[in-house]
């Protein structure tokens, strides 16, 4: 199947409309069906300098409502390889907790802002006690930004509470803060740079990852799809966290 770079001597035409999809590409709330398969590598876990890899899948689907609302599901099912972090322990591979958010967005920006909001959710889905904490939680999620000019510019934000789940285990208190900018060119590559910060309070603790990347939409035969690669170091983490990481992200497009 051909690979084709997209807007790359396109008719004009054809090209806003793909520079329509990229834009969309970098909004969270957009009304765009896409489903990313996130690959993570971190490194340096533990006094063995253990990696972790873990697939995010994370379809994302919106509904039209009515004129002046969506609704979209952003949902996170993470499949986990770990290397055990002390010396004779065992690797764990299965799945992790799942954490499913709901957004109502308008349909058109408020005061140049994009918005959404609504609840999240965690669902005790680990199949080993040690890639997940057995625990039901939820919460609020919200999302506001703004796209100017090839500029993407916002926060992603959510909170979560445990409110069931095994007693043996801690409770989930936990803040989700995403700041993000990217920026997207006229050929459709985007150069990004977020956070993905989670403020741990029952432990008092962050875990501060800083992520740049590089993204290019593209088209194998009919089907768009964007392709991303980037690393990360840690600000802060949890003793025996990671040093450092790698991540690498093929995005389906489905565009209404």
């Amino acid at each position: 199947m051909a690979l084709i770079l997209l807007g790359a001597g396109l008719p004009s035409v054809y090209a806003q409309n793909e520079g329509e999809l990229a834009k969309k590409l970098q909004n969270p709330v957009a009304n765009l069906i896409s489903v990313p398969l996130q690959s993570n590598w971190d490194f340096g876990g533990g006094s063995t300098n253990a990696m972790r890899y873990t697939l995010n899948v994370q379809p994302v689907i919106p509904f039209s409502l009515n004129s002046q609302w969506n609704f979209i599901t952003r949902t996170i099912m993470p499949i986990v390889h770990a290397e055990s972090p002390i010396k004779g322990g065992r690797d764990k591979s299965g799945l992790g907790d799942i954490v499913q958010s709901f957004f109502l967005s308008p349909v058109d920006p408020l005061g140049g802002w994009i918005v959404g909001g609504g609840p999240v959710f965690l669902y005790p889905s680990a199949t080993e006690n040690e890639l997940g904490g057995e625990k039901w939680g939820a919460g609020p999620t919200a999302v506001v930004l703004r796209q100017d000019s090839g500029w993407t510019y916002g926060m992603l934000t959510n909170h979560l509470w445990s409110f069931a789940g095994t007693d043996r285990r801690q409770d989930v208190n936990a803040t989700f803060l995403q700041p993000f900018v990217s920026y997207t060119t006229k050929t459709f590559t985007t150069f990004g740079v977020n956070t993905e910060s989670t403020y741990d309070w029952e432990n008092e603790q962050w875990t501060i990852p800083f992520n740049v990347s590089v993204s290019q939409l593209l088209k194998l035969g009919p089907q768009p799809i964007q392709l991303s690669l980037g690393g990360r170091a840690y600000a802060d983490r949890p003793r025996g966290g990671p040093d450092w990481g790698l991540r690498f992200v093929v995005t389906a497009l489905f565009p209404k």
